[in-house]
């Protein structure tokens, strides 16, 4: 069957070796990123986020889609990952037809977490979990997209008492259910990476890593994961180089903050030329 040229792009960049995804969050910087020589760029819900003045998991899906659209524009020759949170709905129905809409954004892969954004549950229950990966499955079938299936095990973010554990019974189970990919955010040691590795199976396994956790990008490679995103971490980078820029104004009277921040050269050429080059 044939795809998309950036959903065949995608799924070859997931048969062999070992790729970094990064994360923009806005059109800028998504066109820097691929003007890096990135082979692929996922959205973080959270960098997406704080642009509009809400918190991680405050974005509506709406709003989420023409977001994901815009990414797509921004770089329409390679391939966007979604992160497409729990789906925007707890029902496994409810999954699929939101799944469906994310598809026709033009996203080449598309992540679904088993975080339900509650205190009292933070986790959906087990078996609901994998029926909803199961729906997203064939929601993604029907679409013939061939668009890659991320699922996602939330179980370090949530707080789970045995994370490690919880999140290798899941990612097992996930991958049984039908993800291409498999995905457990947190685990930062390379213990944790291996039974992370050993329960998905054979199947890609994709690697966040949002601190300096010791490892390079080699280091992961030769753990067995198939790629490497960073999540919020570059737009966390910038937030913080603001806060602490906009802290010294106002509390020292300082301008100290700007010390680091060089002239704009880097950036004005490159996008002037960036622009030429898609207009």
């Amino acid at each position: 069957m044939s795809y998309s040229p950036q959903v065949e792009s995608f799924r070859r960049l997931h048969e062999s070796g070992c790729f970094v995804m990064p994360n923009p969050w806005d059109f800028g910087s998504a066109r820097w990123l691929r003007g890096q020589g990135f082979p692929a760029l996922a959205s973080t819900s959270a960098g997406f986020a704080f642009t509009q003045g809400r918190a991680d998991q405050d974005v509506p899906r709406d709003m989420m889609l023409a977001h994901l659209a815009d990414l797509v524009k921004a770089v329409p020759d390679l391939p966007i990952n979604a992160d497409f949170e729990n789906g925007y709905a707890d029902t496994a129905d409810g999954v699929a037809a939101n799944v469906k809409l994310c598809i026709a954004t033009g996203v080449a892969g598309l992540s679904i977490e088993d975080a339900t954004g509650r205190e009292d549950e933070p986790l959906y229950p087990f078996e609901l979990a994998v029926e909803r990966i199961r729906a997203a499955r064939r929601a993604v079938d029907e679409t013939g997209s061939g668009v890659l299936l991320t699922a996602r095990a939330e179980c370090f973010l949530t707080g789970h008492p045995d994370a490690l554990n919880e999140s290798a019974k899941r990612i097992a189970a996930y991958a049984e259910a039908g993800a291409d990919v498999l995905y457990a955010p947190g685990p930062k040691t390379p213990e944790q990476i291996a039974t992370i590795m050993a329960a998905a199976g054979g199947k890609p396994v994709n690697q966040l890593i949002y601190g300096d956790f010791g490892l390079s990008v080699s280091d992961i490679a030769g753990l067995g994961a198939r790629r490497i995103s960073i999540g919020g971490a570059l737009a966390r980078a910038a937030w913080a180089a603001f806060i602490e820029a906009t802290r010294l104004i106002k509390e020292e009277g300082s301008f100290k903050g700007f010390a680091g921040n060089g002239p704009s050269s880097p950036l004005n050429p490159f996008f002037r030329d960036d622009l030429k080059a898609r207009s």
